[in-house]
This record gives structure tokens, C-alpha cells and sequence, in this order.
């Protein structure tokens, strides 16, 4: 069984720096599961990038290579590796972030987060001065601040996230900025020159324009059903006579139905329905009589989001 993610690697590396180019003061994002493309294949190219990568948590710093600063995206509660590299910059965003820090007694460099209209994590003004002093009295470094804007909405509604802010805050210090466009980056910067702004970038980065890249899993298996026959882990009647097929990708591997309801696997450009849901390295499908079944070896198309999956194999295609 195989769940396979085959990237066409020039136009992958083209893509990358030419999303690079677009923003000056880059922080490359680096979490999860590396975007489907795995941690550790991005950190070299990252590192040439910027001298500063981000990562989802204080575990996946250790994929960073040397000579690089490491940025946490969440707060901690728990106790930090003690394999973290010194110049590790933590996130805090409320006093408890700071007391579960001093409680293990870490000290170093922190950015504050700042709350925007997602609610996420991050201070808010009226606490931002209490937090501040409270950072200083715990030996913690302020080395920026940083805030983090919806997925959807208006791109000026971003913007307006991060501008709302700049007056309580000291601009000595950088703000790092995440889900702004170019286009945003340089409004903030025109507008706002006294402020220097980083952009972290992950989606963006390393995945771009899908049609570089394909996800599929292999055929293990198939047999011939008739109408009302049960089949599968749960037992359930087959839609009418047709062919079973047993595809090598399942819950295991992150692959489910769509949020809608409908099947994530493809045939010769046609949706395949599932049979029950993917169950671990398995997922059953049924082909009605008459139309075309994949060979067993063969491969077929699977529709996921590529921070979802694991994928078993990833390929570079020249």
C-alpha cells in the first residue's frame, strides 16, 4: 500500500523563489508535516532563504539546521527539549505563558503575540503593558511582536487587523505578520515606514500552484459484487452489481471522505465513490457495472488538502 505525492521539482523550485522574491523580510513556515512535503526536505532550502525559520512547535525544532534562528509559533505549558538550541525564540501571549516559562526556569527570547479579530491566541491592549513588565521581571528577551489574521475575509481587514495595533507598540521591534499578500505588505510599509514588518509564509511558499504536484495511491485489490451484497469492515450493501476496489491510502494516512460527504479518489478524470469510509491503510470504493476499473498496480488520483496527509512516498519528478 502507498499513498504517493509526486511534485515536479524545477517548477516546485522555481515557484519558491519567485514567491520569495515577492517579500522582502521572508520567514519561511516550516510545520506539521512539512505541507505534505515533509519537514526536513524544506529546512535546507529554507536556510537559504532567511536566517530565521518558523516552526508550529517547540518538537520541530530540532529539524532546523545550525546557524539558523528558530521561531515557535505556539506557546508552551510544558517543559522546553533541553536539546533547543539557545537562540530559540518563544512565543507568549498571556501571563500564564510566562509563569509555565518560569516555572521551568527558561529563560531567552520571546516574541509576544498579538490578539487579532481570530481570536487565536495573543494579548490584548488593555493587557500588553501587565504582560510586558511581566516578561521583563522573568528575565525574557522581547525581540518583536507578532500577529496572526483570519484565513478568510477581506485582504483589508488584515490589514487593519495589524494596524489597530501599531500605535501600542514599541517600533524598535519588528512584527512578524502572517496571511497578508504582497500587494497588503507593501500598503504596510508605505504607509506605516517607521514599523519593520516580517512576513511569515508557509502555504504560499511551498505549495502554490497545485498543478505541480500529484497525490495518488496504488490499486491492491478488487472483486466482482452483486446488488444487496455486504461487504467491508462495517458490513454494508454494495449500491448494486459493480466492482469492489481496494485502494493502498486510508485514515492511517490522513485521507477521508470531502467535507462534503463526497469520495477523494479519482479514476480517468472521474470521481470513484466510496464503499464505507477509509479505515487505517485501506479505503474500499465501488465502480458500477459498466464503467471503467483501474488494474490492480495501477494508480489513481487522490483530492486531500496536502497539511492533511502522510504521504509514504514522496517522488521528484524532473
Amino acid at each position: 500500500m502507498t499513498l504517493r505525492l509526486t511534485v515536479h521539482q524545477a517548477r516546485w523550485k522555481e515557484h519558491v523563489q519567485a514567491t520569495a522574491l515577492q517579500f522582502a523580510g521572508l520567514v519561511p513556515v516550516i510545520k506539521g508535516n512539512g505541507y505534505g512535503l515533509r519537514r526536513w526536505n524544506l529546512m535546507p532550502l529554507a536556510s537559504e532563504l532567511s536566517s530565521e525559520i518558523a516552526v508550529g512547535t517547540v518538537y520541530e525544532v530540532r529539524d532546523i539546521p545550525p546557524g539558523v534562528t528558530p521561531m515557535v509559533l505556539t506557546p508552551i505549558m510544558s517543559a522546553p527539549p533541553n536539546t533547543m538550541p539557545v537562540s530559540t525564540v518563544l512565543t507568549i501571549g498571556r501571563l500564564e505563558h510566562i509563569m509555565a516559562l518560569s516555572h521551568f526556569q527558561w529563560t531567552g527570547n520571546v516574541v509576544v503575540k498579538l490578539q487579532s479579530s481570530m481570536l487565536r491566541y495573543g494579548t490584548t491592549k488593555e493587557k500588553l503593558a501587565d504582560l510586558l513588565a511581566e516578561a521583563r521581571s522573568a528575565h525574557l528577551n522581547v525581540v518583536g511582536f507578532s500577529i496572526h489574521p483570519p484565513l478568510d475575509g477581506e485582504m483589508q481587514m488584515h490589514v487593519k487587523d495589524i494596524e489597530n495595533w501599531l500605535e501600542h507598540i514599541d517600533s524598535a521591534l519588528p512584527i512578524y505578520i502572517s496571511h497578508v499578500n504582497a500587494s497588503a505588505v507593501r500598503q504596510l510599509r508605505k504607509y506605516h515606514p517607521q514599523y519593520e514588518f516580517k512576513i511569515r509564509l508557509g502555504t504560499e511558499l511551498w505549495l502554490g500552484d497545485k498543478s505541480m504536484m500529484q497525490l495518488s495511491a496504488d490499486v491492491l485489490d478488487r472483486h466482482s459484487v452483486e446488488s444487496s451484497q455486504t461487504v467491508g469492515y462495517r458490513q454494508q450493501k454494495v449500491s448494486g452489481m459493480g466492482e469492489i476496489v481496494l485502494v493502498g491510502a486510508g485514515s492511517a494516512h490522513g485521507v477521508a471522505p470531502l467535507d462534503d460527504g463526497r469520495s477523494p479518489f479519482h479514476f480517468q478524470k472521474q470521481r470513484i465513490n466510496l464503499h464505507e469510509a477509509p479505515h487505517m491503510h485501506t479505503s474500499m470504493l465501488f465502480i458500477a457495472r459498466g464503467r471503467l476499473v483501474p488494474s490492480i498496480g495501477e494508480w489513481i488520483d487522490v483530492q486531500r488538502p496536502l497539511t492533511q496527509v502522510q504521504v509514504d512516498v514522496l517522488q521528484w519528478a524532473k
